[in-house]
């Protein structure tokens, strides 16, 4: 079995940081917050990636 964790999707991004998706879906837009991949027609977070962002970024 893989180690990898699954992707996050807005829902859980939305959650763990506190925003609302419709946040998630501007910061998008802006160039602004967690490195964001669209899967389809889904926008997928990688877990890590997202908890790096908000360790590094100074107004978050």
């Amino acid at each position: 079995m893989s180690d990898v964790e699954p992707l996050w999707g807005v829902e859980e991004v939305s959650a763990f940081l506190r925003v609302p998706v419709k946040t998630l879906y501007q910061w998008k837009w802006r160039r602004y917050g967690p490195p964001v991949r669209k899967v389809g027609k889904h926008l997928r977070y990688v877990p890590a990636q997202v908890r790096l962002w908000v360790e590094q970024d100074p107004t978050a």
